[in-house]
C-alpha cells in the first residue's frame, strides 16, 4: 500500500516512526501538492489538509482509496468526485479541542482584563488605573455548536464559574453545559449570552446562519467570537452589530475572505480584535494528527472500524 504525503514540514521522527512502525507500507512525504501531484496516481492513501484537493486531482489519483485529512474543516473538499469514486475519508476531529478552548478563554480574559489597552499603556509608558476591568465570574458563555471544541471551552469556563448555554440541532444535554437549546431556539439562546462563542462547522444551515437580528438580541456588552467558520455570518453584519453598538466586541479567528487583505475595514475597526486563523495551531498539532493517523492505519489493515469517517453527503 503507498502513502503519499503532501503535508509540508512533516517533522522527520514523524516520518521514521509511521516508516519504522510500518515497514510494508511505502511511505512517500512531499512538501506540498504541487510536489506531490506527480505521485497521486499510484497512492492508496492520501494525506492532506484537503484545501489543495480538486475534481481534477481525484480524477488523477486512480487507485485512492482513503483520503485522511489533517484538519477538521471539510468545506473545500471536493466531495461529489470523493463520492462517486467512493473514497474513504477520515480527519482528525478532537485534536483541535484543547488549544481552541485555550485560546477561547485566552481571548475573552484579554477583553475583560483590557490587554490590549493595557499593552498599548506600556509601550507608551503610561501609568493609568482607570481602565474598566472587567471578570468572567458569574457570566454566562453562550456557545454555537456542542461538539468536542465546544465542550472543552465549556468546561474551562466552568472553572471560572461561569453558567454555560450550548446550542445544537437536537437540543440533547451535554456534560458541562447548563442548558442546551436546538438551532431552532437560537435567538433565545442569544439572549443572556455575555460571551458567545461560535464553533459551529460550515454546511448548507450554518452558512449564514447568524443575521442582525440574532446580534439585537444579545445583551449590548456582548462579547462576540466566531473560531468555527467564517461563512456563519457575514462581514457587514458583523461590522454592523459592532459599529451600532449592538454587542460591545467581536473576535474574528475565522472571516468570510481569507487571508484578509490588507486594507480590510476588520482590521481598522477598533471594537474587533483579528487573528489569523491560529486558534487550533499548536507546536502539538501534528503529533496529535498523527497519533490519530496511526490508529486508523492499523484499524484499515485490520479491516475494523475507523476514527472520524466523514458523512460524504453532509460534508462532515
Amino acid at each position: 500500500m503507498k502513502v503519499l504525503s503532501v503535508l509540508k514540514n512533516v517533522p522527520e521522527n514523524l516520518q521514521q516512526w509511521l516508516d519504522e512502525k510500518y515497514p510494508s507500507l511505502e511511505f512517500r512525504y512531499c512538501h506540498g501538492m504541487k510536489e506531490g501531484e506527480p505521485f497521486l496516481e499510484e497512492a492508496d492513501v492520501l494525506v492532506t489538509y484537503g484545501e489543495d484537493l480538486d475534481e481534477k486531482k481525484i480524477e488523477k489519483a486512480v487507485n485512492l482509496k482513503w483520503i485522511m485529512v489533517m484538519s477538521a474543516g471539510m468545506d473545500r473538499m471536493p466531495f461529489e468526485a470523493i463520492r462517486e469514486r467512493g473514497i474513504l475519508v477520515t480527519n482528525v476531529r478532537g485534536i483541535h479541542a484543547q488549544p481552541m478552548a485555550e485560546y477561547a478563554i485566552g481571548m475573552f480574559l484579554q477583553n475583560a482584563k483590557r490587554m490590549k489597552e493595557l499593552h498599548l499603556q506600556e509601550k507608551e509608558s503610561r501609568w493609568n488605573r482607570r481602565l474598566d476591568f472587567q471578570e468572567l465570574n458569574g457570566h454566562t458563555m453562550t456557545l454555537l455548536g456542542t461538539g468536542a471544541i465546544a465542550s472543552e471551552t465549556a468546561r474551562l469556563a466552568k472553572c471560572f464559574n461561569m453558567k454555560t448555554v450550548g446550542v445544537s440541532r437536537s437540543g440533547e444535554a451535554k456534560k458541562h453545559f447548563d442548558e442546551v437549546f436546538r438551532i431552532d431556539q437560537l435567538t433565545e439562546a442569544l439572549e443572556t449570552g455575555d460571551y458567545v462563542t461560535a464553533v459551529l462547522p460550515s454546511t448548507e444551515e450554518t452558512r449564514g446562519l447568524l443575521r442582525k437580528e440574532h446580534f439585537e438580541a444579545m445583551p449590548a456588552h456582548a462579547v462576540f467570537l466566531n473560531m468555527g467558520r467564517g461563512e456563519l455570518v457575514s462581514t457587514d453584519v458583523l461590522l454592523e452589530a459592532v459599529q451600532e453598538g449592538l454587542i460591545s466586541h467581536a473576535i474574528l479567528d475565522v472571516m468570510e475572505e481569507e487571508p484578509l487583505p490588507e486594507e480590510h475595514a476588520l482590521w481598522r475597526e477598533e471594537n474587533i480584535t483579528v487573528t489569523p486563523h491560529i486558534s487550533g495551531i499548536t507546536s502539538r498539532y501534528l503529533p496529535r494528527g498523527f497519533e490519530i493517523f496511526d490508529r486508523n492505519i492499523k484499524a484499515y489493515i485490520e479491516n475494523e472500524m475507523m476514527e472520524n469517517v466523514i458523512d460524504l453527503e453532509r460534508g462532515y
